[in-house]
């Protein structure tokens, strides 16, 4: 149960942070897509609700002890993973890929919500083992984080997928995993890449990477949305077009640019300085949840909150790297901005973890 006590040890700096965000996300939502006339008007509204919905999330995580949930841990696994087979078989179709489930009006998306499942079960796996882990430690773990990562990439969601594989190495890191397993973890993934080029990505992933080296060979087709992107981003200058007055985004020269892409969006009409108070927000809510690990009461905590960071913390660099033109394409929106239901409601109630271990620091 939620103590009274601990509501003035709650992070407000970081919940301001969040919000202002989510905010900042809102506006560049409605900037985007507020013209009636091009039948996409209300999705700022759509997204207002989401925050509603993950605020309530967020409650719900912080005012659950995270020890309970941990305990737990393993019914909300299988429940996660019950939800992505139900997806692959019985999942709603959109955009060529079977990732939601229809719920009257909304569309949920079990795999925006693993990566907290998947937290939750590796930081209770790796705190019950004391000392460094064992391969068999090792095995396991990755047995674990492997069946909801096939299960997303067959929707097929490459990209959601890989955001599953930060959280197990970093909690596995902290737990004490040694950096030359690491290294022979990724000596592994490097000579897998061939097999996986060949038989395990489809024609448009292969197409992503290969325009990536150079969009103009495909400047029409996989190359456009990667040129856009730079263009968007370039064309804002110091202090951007202002608000509702970028070219790219208003004028849909850059696609899905309230989601994938809003980073550029925010470049354009903002500009440098508008890109300075994003990224200071993003360096601020990392470095706070950083310190909230460093603050556990326990090896548990500090466990979750690395686990649920390392996720966050991959999945904002690579969509800034991206909208910028510096990695691949790949359908990662940016945390708290991008536009998406599940997404904004899984990302809250994680960090309703991260400020719940912070809270709960100076309790028995």
């Amino acid at each position: 149960m939620f103590e009274r006590r601990l509501y003035y040890h709650i992070d407000w700096a970081l919940v301001a942070a969040i919000f202002a965000l989510c905010a900042l996300g809102v506006a560049m939502i409605y900037s985007t897509t507020s013209d009636p006339t091009r039948g996409a008007s209300r999705l700022h509204i759509t997204q207002i609700y989401a925050v509603i919905l993950g605020v309530g999330a967020l409650l719900v995580t912080l005012s659950l002890d995270y020890r309970t949930l941990t305990d737990k841990s393993h019914f909300v696994y299988i429940g996660l993973v019950g939800l992505l087979v139900y997806v692959m078989f019985m999942g709603a179709v959109q955009m060529g890929a079977r990732r939601w489930i229809s719920l009257g009006p909304l569309n949920l998306q079990p795999s925006e919500f693993a990566k907290i499942g998947l937290a939750l079960v590796l930081a209770k796996f790796f705190s019950e083992n004391r000392g460094a882990p064992t391969w068999g430690d090792l095995v396991m773990a990755g047995v674990i984080t492997l069946i909801p990562l096939g299960l997303i990439a067959r929707e097929p969601d490459l990209g959601t997928a890989v955001t599953l594989l930060p959280v197990f190495g970093a909690v596995a890191f902290l737990a004490g995993m040694r950096t030359r397993i690491f290294g022979m973890l990724f000596l592994c993934l490097v000579l897998a890449a061939p097999v996986a080029w060949k038989f395990a990505l489809k024609d448009y992933q292969r197409s992503r990477i290969s325009t990536f080296l150079d969009p103009t060979q495909d400047a029409k087709g996989a190359g456009y949305q990667q040129i856009q992107a730079r263009i968007t981003v370039g064309s804002g200058g110091l202090t951007g077009k202002g608000f509702r007055h970028g070219t790219q985004g208003q004028l849909r020269f850059l696609p899905v640019a309230h989601n994938d892409f809003i980073f550029s969006v925010l470049a354009e009409e903002q500009g440098f300085a508008g890109v300075l108070v994003a990224l200071g927000l993003y360096i601020f809510v990392i470095l706070r949840a950083l310190e909230a690990a460093r603050l556990a009461k326990d090896r548990l905590g500090s466990y979750l909150v690395l686990g649920v960071l390392a996720s966050f913390t991959f999945q904002v660099v690579y969509n800034i790297t991206m909208s910028a033109g510096l990695a691949p394409v790949k359908g990662l929106t940016l945390p708290l901005m991008s536009y998406g239901g599940s997404s904004m409601i899984a990302t809250l109630a994680g960090f309703g973890l991260v400020l719940n271990v912070r809270m709960r620091r100076f309790t028995n």
